[in-house]
């Protein structure tokens, strides 16, 4: 099998990637396990927030919100829909997390918005309105689609066995990747290492110096309460990051927002974690949780400067990285897979995520 660009990993990076690259290169994805955005994808709190994160996300938060509400036009539903983000916690903490797509709410505010919130729990809230719900499903089926609408195959269940570099006539970097994945031996000018919590392994595979890319777990859950939130609440958070919860339908989604390193794996919640958060959450709401529905854990991966590694590797010929977008996975991904298309495509970039991306930046 030969191809342009091999992107590695089936989350929402590389098939927002693919999506970019369609009809532009021919392009393979594959994914090691057996359905498309198994591991962190598939485990996302749904919220788009262009107030979350350093300022270079946030650019690439605003980019993509952008680009969604474009494509969205031709879909018969809506991805994006309306749900504000209600960050609470002390004077300084919320000072220090907010932005300029935040502002500062009161408390007579913060009761007309989160009644639930026990009065006085906080000192202080901010609120950002451009915050919205994201149906994460149908932004990845649209990109799959979008693919293989435009001749791009997509491969599940094909782990990455071993790779060799194939030099060219002129014995340098013009030469071709042989990357056996699964069954199959694929040949291909670039290889895009979009493997999430896996992202460093990878990267040795193909004789790429780590990144220091380091899992982390954030554990969710859905649960009862005995009073439900109403219709529009908020996404509330606490600014020092030990809880935050949302509606979904009539039950609540909630997480201990905990940054706890691991290996990469198919990470599973701790239910002494989910206890101390059920006891959290009601002793500073009166939602009342009764019983978890259901709980999940994903990996958020993180580069030491917290920001993404996106770009050619600096000695490796033909491997680009797309790699550590931590918690900012969807809401920076149409950003992010329309830089990485233009570097791969060979345009000229020369923007500040571009350089602040760069994996060869000094701080990796």
């Amino acid at each position: 099998m030969e191809c342009d660009i091999l992107i590695i990993g089936g989350g929402i990076a590389g098939l927002s990637l693919g999506s970019a690259l369609a009809g532009r290169a021919a392009v393979v994805v594959v994914e090691a396990e057996a359905s498309l955005g198994f591991h962190t994808s598939s485990r996302s709190a749904r919220q788009l927030i262009p107030s979350y994160g350093p300022a270079v996300v946030q650019d690439l938060t605003v980019r993509t919100l952008a680009m969604i509400r474009a494509l969205e036009v031709d879909l018969p539903e809506p991805i994006l829909t309306p749900r504000s983000f209600l960050l609470v916690g002390s004077e300084e903490s919320v000072r220090d997390r907010a932005s300029g797509h935040m502002h500062p709410v009161t408390a007579g505010e913060v009761q007309g918005l989160a009644p639930e919130l026990k009065p006085g729990a906080f000192a202080a809230a901010g609120l950002d309105t451009t915050s919205v719900a994201c149906n994460t499903d149908a932004l990845m089926e649209y990109h799959r689609r979008r693919v293989l609408d435009h001749g791009g195959q997509i491969l599940t269940g094909h782990p990455v066995r071993s790779a060799a570099f194939e030099a060219g006539d002129d014995g340098g970097s013009s030469g071709l990747w042989i990357t056996a994945a699964g069954e199959r031996s694929i040949r291909s000018r670039v290889v895009v290492d979009a493997a999430g919590a896996w992202a460093d392994q990878l990267a040795a595979v193909y004789g790429a110096r780590p990144r220091g890319l380091q899992p982390y777990r954030r554990t969710a859950a859905v649960v009862d309460v005995q009073h439900p939130l109403e219709e529009g609440a908020p996404m509330v958070a606490d600014a020092d990051e030990s809880f935050y919860y949302r509606p979904e339908g009539n039950q609540v989604l909630i997480s201990p927002s905990e940054s706890v390193p691991s290996d990469p794996m198919d990470a599973q919640p701790h239910a002494e974690d989910i206890d101390a958060l059920v006891r959290l959450i009601n002793s500073v709401t009166t939602l009342g949780i009764t019983a978890v529905s259901r709980s999940w854990t994903g990996l958020r991966t993180e580069a030491g400067d917290g920001l993404p590694v996106v770009g050619y590797d600096d000695v490796v010929p033909g491997f680009f990285w797309l790699a550590g977008q931590g918690g900012y996975g969807f809401q920076t991904s149409s950003g992010i897979a329309e830089l990485a298309a233009s570097l791969l495509m060979g345009e000229n970039v020369n923007t500040a995520a571009a350089k602040a991306l760069n994996p060869a930046r000094k701080t990796l």
